[in-house]
Formats: C-alpha cells, structure tokens, sequence
C-alpha cells in the first residue's frame, strides 16, 4: 500500500515541476483567456484559477498553470519577468514563480506524514494568540475585500476609456 503512495506523490511532485504560480491577475480574467495567452510558451495542460477566501467570491486573482514540461514552465517565469503580460489586450503587472506543493488542493497524501488536531481550551495559553490571530484575519479580509471592489472598478473605468479610445480611432 505504501509503494502505491510512493508512486503516487512521484507523479505529483513531476506534475508541480511542470506548473507555474501566476499572481495578480485581472479578476476577469478566465481560464480560457489564461490559456491562450500562455499557449504560445508551450503545450499548456491545464490552469486552475485559485481563488482566496479573502475575496469576492468568484473571482481568481492567481493561477497554477500546468505546463508539458519543466522547461516550458521556465520559459513563462523567464518571459513574465522580461516583459509585459497581455491578457484581452490590456498589460497586467503579472508574477511568476515556480509552484510548490502546498499550491495545490488535489495533492495526495505524502508517504509516511500523520496529521494532528486538537481543540485549544479557553485556559489553555494558546488560546488568546489563537484568538487575536482570528481578529486580525478578520480584519485583513474585510481589507482585501475593499482593495479588490476598488481594484474592479478601476480596471471597468480603464476598459471603458480603452473601448472609448477605439472606437474613436475607428470612426
């Protein structure tokens, strides 16, 4: 049973090899344009958008982008950070990095690694700091939250203007 583990997380850490961690995506953007405006790096298997439960429900603000191999996912770090990102014809200040294992929902069990839980009592001395750090997490999600309906608007202005400025070249 164990060699089955074992072969399982050797493909999985194969699979985050080939992947790249895109940040600081438009929220509009989709999977599909995602796609395509990676294609041209290479064969892309599949990007899933990752979304935060500090944001908008919805809305994908980085990616995991699974490449057919680990150059091709080089060549998109190398070519993100070398010049502008183009999704729908609008430049995005984009990120890229390798991916890591924590990335990923879908990772399988790691061989030989026990998880343990447990409740912290109010006595327990844990308790407050697990109790502050729940505030602050509060807090910096209602902050991300307002950052992000700002951020939306500002991008719906710019495609407006943009789409304003075309049509007047145009007729």
């Amino acid at each position: 049973m164990e060699v089955v583990f074992e072969e399982e997380y050797a493909a999985f850490e194969n699979k985050v090899k080939r992947s790249v961690y895109i940040d600081d995506l438009s929220p509009l953007a989709k999977e599909s344009v995602t796609k395509a405006a990676l294609d041209q790096f290479g064969n892309v298997i599949q990007v899933t958008l990752i979304r935060t439960y500090l944001e908008l429900k919805g809305m994908g603000r980085a990616a995991l982008v699974e490449m057919q191999d680990a150059d091709e996912a080089r060549s998109i770090i190398s070519e993100i950070r070398n010049s502008p990102f183009m999704i729908s014809g609008m430049s995005r200040p984009v990120r890229a990095r390798p991916a890591v294992v924590e990335m990923f929902d879908d990772r399988p069990r790691k061989p030989d690694r026990t998880i343990m839980c447990s409740w912290l009592k109010s006595n327990d001395p844990d308790f407050e700091v697990a109790t502050k750090m729940k505030r602050i997490v509060r807090n910096h999600a209602k902050e991300a939250n307002f950052l992000l309906k700002c951020q939306l608007e500002e991008e719906e202005r710019l495609a407006k203007e943009q789409s304003e400025s075309l049509n007047t070249i145009y007729t």
